[in-house]
């Protein structure tokens, strides 16, 4: 059975040897035991059961949260000669019934469904027709309250294992997941005796920076345009920032679209469809945007805003470098984003957790604020302790992080707080403090105040960031939702009493970071004529450029100059199917290069 899974691996799929977990997952899934795969986003997690779905008898069943990331997988699949179909509510009634009666037939080898068919009667009765080889529930973590994608569907799904007339091995996986997460995946989905591998979290091609620019707009445009054509996604995290900022990139001559909920759906997939068949080069998106997107060339993700939580912007900033090569991860952080989180954990309703938000908030304003190693940081909170305490690819590793202290400002703004009643919100403090004569802070006799002016040197705008940090770092609190006010606390007295004083981080310096070198010698003038030939042959089959080949594919071609069938057999990424479909036409415009190049020399 091992040969036959490499074998499958080779002829399918086009790699020569497993990645790291890879086989021991397969392994244990062919006994028929039950596996939890933690695998960080890269590490090759479809194959551990698109592999033993090819090597077993019957149909697997795939349970995945998102429409995208099944259509993406499945045009894989079926680019690769393998027999795959999706059940979703995309689909129309003609086509629902013509995928339902192939799977009846055992005309498919993985059946990809929305876990929200597990709550309808077809549903049921298509599963009892089916011999299925293995379930697979992708993104696991959705399972959990715990996680950042809850989805009350994943809990259906150990009542449906428990109906089936056989139970088959279960592979969940996932690329997130703290302690308390992975128990709820193995209770919840009642896996029997599982075989855990937690492989790491590390992401050793991303690049990790935290920036603080005076203007976030001005430094995404020049990092931006220093990026070229290649491909990056900007997260905000409201409508309103996205429709401004994708704006303002567009009258920039950036081909950028946009993404969030309040488009309708037809311009959600139209926007998306953009971005992916590298028709747009950048997509600004709140976190709607992204779980199980495959794109693999993303270049950078830059987060315009802070999120809410650490798991969230792990697997946020983990949608760049998919394909193994060297990708940026920026957060641009104003302590302002601290103000609209609270605000968004304020209104979230009854039914959540506070005070567990405000702590995984606060973790992510450590993370934003730190001065060591960022990935130590990141790999720290998921369990990781071990990691070395430099890693020399990130922007507090390459750069020099400067502390300023901010004491005695800090104290000026308390100070200001407690003399206006603790009564009112940044904009008035501020105005306060700069010696504003509007005629509303003298109707209020602010204007003889001790604080009056006291910071009148200082801009609006770097008041308003030092009140920020202060709220960051716990010393005020927010009162109210649709007009917050701002109030001390204990460590707020604390700090006016001298008895602390208080720093803000920042970088002034950065070197270039030392990325891991690419694995391949490129010739940017071939690379580009194959990237061509790639678009042309995508837009035929109307799938995106990557299902075709991955820029490292393609690099790797660069490197080995293959001329003959057999010769393309060695680039990383081609199997024999996808070989006989189109690699002639690659080989061709190898050929080309390789004899103008000669004839030159």
């Amino acid at each position: 059975m091992q040969n036959k899974t490499l074998q499958i691996l080779q002829e399918y799929f086009g790699y020569s040897d497993f990645k790291m977990g890879q086989k021991g997952i397969i392994d244990e899934v062919l006994k028929g035991r039950d596996v939890l795969g933690i695998m960080p986003t890269g590490a090759g997690k479809s194959l551990c059961f698109q592999i033993p779905a090819l090597a077993l008898e019957g149909t697997a069943i795939v349970i995945s949260p998102l429409i995208s990331l099944m259509k993406d997988q499945v045009d894989t699949l079926n680019e690769m000669g393998i027999q795959a179909a999706f059940i979703n509510s995309s689909l129309s009634l003609k086509e629902f019934r013509d995928i339902t009666a192939k799977a009846q037939n055992g005309d498919y080898k993985l059946l990809y469904i929305a876990p929200e068919r597990l709550e309808t009667e077809s549903f049921w009765e298509l599963l009892s027709q089916l011999s299925i080889s293995i379930i697979a529930v992708d993104e696991a973590h959705c399972i959990s309250e715990w996680g950042h994608d809850f989805r009350p569907s994943y809990t259906k799904i150990a009542y449906m294992i428990a109906k089936l007339h056989k139970r088959p091995a279960v592979v969940a996986l996932t690329a997130t997941a703290t302690i308390q997460v992975k128990e709820d995946i193995i209770r919840l989905l009642k896996l029997q005796n599982p075989y855990v591998l937690v492989t790491g979290f590390d992401r050793e091609n991303l690049y990790f920076e935290v920036q603080k620019p005076t203007s976030k707009s001005d430094f995404l445009l020049g990092y931006i345009k220093k990026a070229g054509m290649n491909s990056g996604i900007v997260y905000c995290s409201t409508r309103k920032t996205v429709e401004s900022v994708c704006k303002k990139l567009n009258e920039q001559g950036i081909k950028a679209t946009r993404y969030h909920a309040g488009l309708t759906d037809g311009e959600r997939i139209a926007n998306q469809e953009a971005f992916i068949f590298d028709k747009a080069q950048v997509i600004v998106a709140t976190n709607a945007f992204g779980m199980g997107i495959d794109k693999s060339n993303i270049r950078y993700v830059i987060h315009y805003n802070m999120p809410k939580t650490m798991e969230n912007y792990y697997q946020e900033a983990g949608r760049a470098g998919r394909d193994g090569e060297k990708a940026e991860c920026i957060l641009l952080y104003s302590a302002a984003d601290i103000i609209t989180n609270k605000l968004f954990i304020e209104n979230g309703g009854m039914l959540v957790d506070k005070s567990n938000e405000y702590k995984k908030l606060q973790e992510m304003a450590d993370y934003c604020n730190v001065d060591n190693c960022l990935r130590k940081y990141i790999l720290s909170y998921f369990g990781e302790d071990d990691s070395p305490e430099l890693c020399d690819n990130c922007g507090n590793c390459v750069g020099n992080v400067e502390s300023t202290d901010i004491t005695i400002e800090a104290q000026k703004i308390l100070s200001c707080m407690k003399r206006t009643g603790e009564r009112f919100g940044s904009g008035v403090i501020t105005d306060v403090l700069r010696g504003s004569s509007s005629e509303k802070l003298r109707s209020m006799d602010f204007d003889k105040l001790p604080t009056y002016g006291i910071m009148k040197e200082y801009s609006k705008e770097t008041i308003k960031e030092i009140i920020a940090y202060l709220i960051a770092e716990g010393l005020i609190d927010i009162k109210g939702d649709k007009y917050p006010i701002l109030a001390l606390n204990m460590k707020a007295y604390s700090l006016l009493k001298g008895e602390n004083s208080l720093y803000i981080k920042r970088i002034i310096a950065k070197q270039q970071p030392k990325h891991k070198k690419s694995e391949y010698k490129i010739n940017n003038d071939l690379f580009e004529k194959l990237r061509e030939i790639r678009k042309v042959i995508a837009d035929e089959n109307r799938v995106p450029p990557f299902i075709i080949f991955s820029d490292t594919t393609l690099k790797d071609m660069c490197s080995k100059l293959p001329t003959t069938g057999d010769a393309m057999l060695a680039v990383s990424g081609v199997g024999k199917f996808k070989l006989e479909k189109y690699g002639d036409r690659f080989i061709d415009v190898i050929n080309k290069y390789v004899s103008s190049n000669t004839d030159e020399t």
